[in-house]
């Protein structure tokens, strides 16, 4: 199998959360749901303060906490890419996953009455394209493929202050930082 991840480049995002608006367009979400949000830290002091921007989502993590804790096994992990999904069929919309994810990915949909959540935009990657946060990103700051790719291009740098440690569910998610 080869396990899926998102790279996402401090260096590059602007903060402009464009990536936001695509995903809730692409996946016609409301108000009040967000598969990818984009976070702003502020360091430092004067006369050196410092912001930089953070875009996340799922992380499809190797040891997801939503799949650990679903009691119906909706949420799984797609054995052809580690993409974390979740199954309709069997969401019974307890909320277990959100409890149990500590980056906030599953979505409670109200009209439903189930979990949504990022699936890296298994609609448009079957057609070639890339996820829309990807696609849309002005600056490039977010990049999609086979971690191991990932990794070996950019490093295992995971854990960033603001984001809960890489060690709980081990993300499949690579982090460049401003200063590297």
């Amino acid at each position: 199998m080869v396990q899926m991840g998102f790279c996402i480049d401090l260096r590059k995002c602007i903060g402009c959360k464009t990536c936001v608006v695509a995903c809730k367009d692409t996946n016609n979400l409301d108000v009040d749901r967000d598969f990818r949000r984009v976070y702003d830290f502020e360091e430092g002091t004067f006369p050196r303060p410092s912001i930089y921007h953070l875009s996340i989502s799922c992380n499809h993590c190797d040891e997801p906490g939503c799949v650990k804790g679903c009691p119906t096994g909706a949420m799984h992990k797609r054995k052809e890419d580690g993409v974390v999904v979740v199954d309709h069929d069997k969401c019974v919309g307890c909320k277990y996953c959100v409890w149990n994810c500590p980056y906030g990915a599953p979505q409670f949909n109200e009209e439903l009455g189930m979990m949504t959540k990022c699936d890296t935009c298994l609609t448009l990657r079957a057609n070639g394209e890339d996820p829309a946060c990807v696609a849309s990103c002005p600056l490039r700051a977010i990049s999609f493929g086979p971690i191991d790719e990932l990794r070996k291009k950019y490093g295992h740098q995971a854990d960033i202050k603001g984001l809960p440690s890489s060690s709980i569910t081990k993300p499949n998610l690579v982090i460049i930082g401003k200063n590297n």
